[in-house]
């Protein structure tokens, strides 16, 4: 898997592959009712059988217990429990054990099918009909409907460790004597969860904030702002000042959505941040290649509005 990740995540294709995976439930009658999920295969460190778990004194109820995997302990997470569902009776021996925001963690499921490689434009965003928060993409097969979870949200709600770091009130305070009231930023990010955790420490360091579902909408955005600085005579730069986006996003990646930016010699002064919970050594370099200004993992958010200080002001 690592190979072919590495190239889609080079190229910027706007291309992913997904571990496909079941969490059934029961309905109101007994019946087993197959429930299909997916997680981008740039998170997924091995799948195994679920071995040997040690229980934890007053953990969670989704919190299984932990594992030992080759001299490191583990969370287990039942993600049947993580997601209220129904299974009573139905085993979930297999562990897919993921990376991510510097953490590794397992996540017991019942079944796990196969890896789909397939392009960002065909993960469309969560219906309104789905009412679920832990959802970000849906991706829509001949014969069933996949799921895409967000387990930065699930994983955080979990465990206040893993969970995505505020910016303290002394940084806070630091800052606070510097005017951003005039200078705009677009936040592109599919996590609602996310979205809000960074658009509100920005605002209340005073930038506006503009906020984007997906790289799509941002690019649509970007674009509109490019024509009306162009029919004003004005620069890019002196209406939007910095683009911030996260790398996974249905129908654009944040991946293509800054090489599109660094393609149009209108947009080469416009500042784009990768904040992405991919963000490892070999990532990061990728990412600068492609034009990224800066580089943030999502355990960075304390330094967020720093980072965008020292692009912006």
């Amino acid at each position: 898997m690592e190979p072919s990740n590495k190239i889609l995540l080079e190229s910027g294709t706007n291309e992913l592959e997904i571990v496909e995976f079941r969490i059934d439930e029961l309905d109101g009658k007994g019946n087993v009712v197959p429930c299909y999920f997916g997680v981008n295969v740039a998170k997924v460190r091995e799948i195994i059988r679920l071995p040997n778990t040690r229980k934890v004194v007053n953990a969670n109820p989704s919190v299984s217990g932990m594992i030992k995997l080759r001299d490191q302990v583990i969370t287990l997470i039942d993600l049947s429990r993580a997601l209220n569902k129904n299974c009573e009776g139905i085993v979930a021996d297999r562990v897919i054990v993921l990376e991510f925001n510097r953490i590794i963690v397992g996540i017991q499921v019942h079944s796990v099918s196969r890896i789909y490689r397939i392009s960002w434009e065909h993960v469309e965003p969560p219906v309104k009909a789905i009412h679920d928060a832990n959802i970000t993409g849906v991706v829509k097969m001949e014969d069933r409907i996949i799921l895409i979870l967000d387990f930065e949200k699930i994983i955080g709600e979990l465990s206040s460790t893993m969970a995505l770091a505020a910016p303290t009130d002394d940084l806070m305070l630091a800052h606070s004597s510097i005017n951003r009231n005039e200078k705009t930023i677009l936040v592109a990010d599919d996590s609602a969860f996310i979205r809000k955790t960074m658009c509100g420490t920005l605002r209340e360091a005073g930038y506006q904030v503009v906020e984007a579902e997906n790289g799509e909408e941002a690019w649509e955005y970007v674009c509109t702002v490019r024509q009306q600085c162009a029919d004003s005579g004005k620069a890019v730069t002196d209406s939007l000042h910095l683009v911030i986006t996260d790398i996974e996003m249905p129908r654009m990646d944040g991946l293509h959505l800054t090489s599109l930016i660094r393609k149009e010699g209108t947009l080469d002064k416009l500042p784009v941040v990768i904040f992405s919970s991919l963000a490892s050594e070999d990532n990061m370099l990728k990412w600068r290649d492609l034009g990224a200004s800066g580089i943030l993992t999502k355990p960075d958010l304390p330094h967020l509005v720093e980072k965008a200080d020292t692009l912006v002001l």
